[in-house]
């Protein structure tokens, strides 16, 4: 790099850390209007699997509230007052415990900036989420990991050496139900974990659409563990993962450094208008919620029909399957550029040829059950 008429020279290096250097990106979904273009189906035709997405989209009492905002040439109230009140009448927690966030992805950061200081470590319980790697690294952190059994359950005595073994761990990230694998964390597993010296951040991003019985959230627990933080969203629930809406309940200790360090206005008007509206309309939402319950529950039955495919019974929007005697990333390809139908695949050491599959309406089931039989 030269600067005009200055007698340095700098390199790009000297600015960029080296650990960014060297750290693999996340890899998002591609946009299905990017995917139109290059596959040639319109947009319409599309049938997105892909993303764990609520294909309803949003309620009308969240359409109506963006459509009747004012003050959108207005910054956001910084501490989405009446959103964290109007979230505490939905999950019964003290609006002064919640924190909003531009979807939990962002509030996962947050978490990780207050706690972490260089070479901390992180818990972690693969297959799950991505952007728990993705933030531990971009925040300097250490990254552990303590791999789930082989139907995805977690390794509490493992979790338990890891925390012992590995000095300082300062945050036990935990999914439930878990992405990519939809399975529930126990009742008794969480309190055990909880007696460790670590913070729990428990990802409770699907838990609306845990339906066994005794399956509720665990975000009034944050009432009695000091170390405990819920996180949820609306980008399942309420089909407003376009918005980037999420919210936590964290501990009292912690909230006003969340508060802090956050980006003054990280929640826009029309995200804060949409979910203010969604939970004016929680009818709606649990209706939707069971059409997807019951299309999850249909598409796992249909799925086992297929020879290829082995699924996992799953507590939330989607279906992880095992691809057996053929390649799931080819699989995948075929589905999306012969029927335009996108599935994400995975294929990696703990994910080894498969495919996860998100519930959608009843015509996308069909959809997707066609194109595989025509794949058989």
């Amino acid at each position: 790099m030269t600067i005009p008429n200055s007698p340095f020279t700098i390199h790009h290096s000297q600015f960029i850390r080296p650990d960014i250097v060297g750290m693999e990106p996340y890899t998002p979904i591609v946009p299905f209007e990017v995917l139109s273009r290059q596959l040639g189906f319109a947009p319409e035709e599309i049938v997105k699997l892909d993303a764990n997405e609520n294909p309803y989209g949003p309620s009308p009492k969240a359409l109506a509230a963006m459509q009747d905002g004012r003050y959108y040439h207005i910054y956001p109230d910084p501490a989405a007052t009446e959103l964290r009140e109007a979230i505490s009448g939905y999950v019964g927690v003290p609006a002064e415990r919640l924190v909003v966030g531009m979807g939990a992805d962002e509030l996962i950061d947050l978490v990780l900036r207050v706690v972490l200081a260089p070479q901390d470590k992180v818990l972690d319980c693969p297959p799950s989420f991505g952007m728990y790697p993705f933030s531990t690294y971009v925040n300097l952190g250490q990254y552990v990991t303590v791999n789930r059994t082989a139907d995805f359950g977690l390794d509490v005595a493992g979790i338990e050496a890891a925390v012992a073994s590995h000095p300082p761990t300062k945050l036990l990230f935990l999914c439930s139900p878990n992405n990519p694998s939809g399975n529930l964390i126990s009742d008794d597993d969480l309190r055990r974990l909880l007696q460790l010296p670590v913070l729990v951040v428990l990802d409770e991003a699907y838990i609306e659409f845990a339906q066994v019985q005794g399956a509720t959230s665990h975000i009034g627990w944050t009432a009695d563990y000091d170390n405990l933080c819920v996180l949820r969203t609306f980008s399942k629930l309420a089909g407003l993962a376009g918005l980037r809406v999420g919210y936590g309940a964290f501990p009292t200790w912690l909230v006003p450094h969340l508060m802090k360090i956050k980006q003054p206005y990280n929640v826009n008007v029309a995200a804060n208008l949409a979910a203010q509206g969604a939970l004016q309309d929680v009818a709606w939402l649990e209706e939707h919620v069971a059409l997807l319950v019951q299309e999850r529950e249909a598409m796992t039955a249909a799925l086992a029909e297929f020879d290829f495919l082995r699924p996992f019974p799953s507590q939330s929007n989607f279906v992880l399957c095992e691809v057996v005697g053929r390649s799931a990333k080819e699989l995948k390809l075929r589905l999306q550029s012969e029927y335009g139908v996108l599935v994400r695949h995975y294929s990696n050491e703990l994910l080894n040829n498969y495919i996860r599959i998100t519930a959608g309406r009843p015509q996308d089931t069909a959809r997707l059950l066609a194109a595989l039989r025509s794949e058989k």
